[in-house]
């Protein structure tokens, strides 16, 4: 078994690297072999697949990842591990890695779009330690699963980023707060605006519930490991639809013991207090009806009932 798993290694690295988890970001170490295996289970990995994670830190998770698939992009924003990766991807000749320095929400998009520097300007490319960042590492594979133990502080931002983005990952596998798992994979009568948003782009699963001794430091709350996969008949991307669908749910969860009929008045305007009532009587939804009790289906209808009327 990998020292990796042992918090007293653990320790001493953080020592050594000067490094302590951050409560900020909200990161603790997995030390339990079994739930890395349950990671790699859910995300069904392939030896064709290329992986993008997000916070590899000492690498339990991105080692046991790289030994599965064709390539592995970690994107690390604690530049006090440069001289820690360098060190292990050239000693244990791990040549399908590639350690992406820089915040992920600030880098993803470029990483993907932009081309590699070509001199003139300061390069991103390089650090000290000879470890490449996101400006030589276009990702030229269209196809691509996250498979991460998020920081759980950025959870929702980093789920966001890569929903919402022109080339979204095929499935993304997660280990998120077990209270943020639940919400996320809510079903309708439980339904939140992070439900309705991360179900509007993906089919929504808790995989695995994961206990809160299986990290170091111990957190205080639980974990779950989710999986999102894009839906067999995905939507068309359509920014003037997806700005009237959200508008719609944010107006709907203002108040969540309010009827959703009232709670959606002043964003229609009380002129179309009428025009509202009918397109809920079409959907054969109850005035009485609330927020958290529709579907994302039944949202996408009633936006488009509303913008058809």
């Amino acid at each position: 078994m990998s020292n990796l798993y042992n918090p007293d290694y653990l320790s001493r690295l953080c020592k050594k690297y000067g490094l302590a988890p951050s409560k900020r970001y909200g990161q603790n170490y997995l030390v339990d072999q079994e739930v890395i295996k349950t990671i790699i289970g859910v995300a069904d990995l392939k030896p064709t697949d290329t992986v993008v994670e997000v916070g590899p830190g000492f690498g339990v998770l991105t080692l046991a990842l790289a030994e599965k698939v064709k390539k592995v992009f970690s994107f690390e924003i604690e530049k006090k591990l440069q001289s820690y990766w360098a060190e292990k991807i050239n000693n244990e000749k791990i040549d399908n890695l590639e350690i992406v320095w820089g915040n992920v929400l600030r880098e993803f998009e470029r990483f993907c779009h932009s081309d590699p520097p070509t001199g003139g300007e300061e390069s991103l490319s390089q650090s000290p330690n000879g470890q490449r960042s996101f400006a030589s590492l276009k990702m030229t594979d269209r196809r691509y699963k996250v498979v991460a133990n998020l920081p759980y502080q950025i959870t929702s931002p980093i789920v966001r980023l890569f929903l919402e983005n022109p080339l979204p990952p095929t499935e993304m596998v997660l280990m998120v707060q077990k209270e943020v798992a639940e919400r996320i994979c809510a079903r309708p009568g439980d339904m939140s605006l992070l439900s309705v948003a991360v179900q509007y782009y993906a089919q929504a699963e808790l995989a695995a519930p994961v206990p809160r001794s299986a990290f170091w430091p111990e957190p205080r709350v639980d974990s779950a490991v989710i999986r999102l996969t894009q839906p067999e008949n995905k939507r068309a991307r359509n920014q003037e639809f997806d700005g009237r669908f959200f508008s719609l749910v944010k107006a709907g969860f203002a108040n969540r013991r309010k009827f959703l009929l009232k709670n959606l008045l002043p964003l229609v305007g009380k002129e179309n207090k009428g025009r509202l009532e009918r397109a809920f009587l079409a959907l054969n939804l109850k005035s009485s009806a609330r927020a958290q009790e529709l579907s994302v289906a039944q949202w996408v209808e009633l936006t488009e009932e509303l913008l058809d009327n």
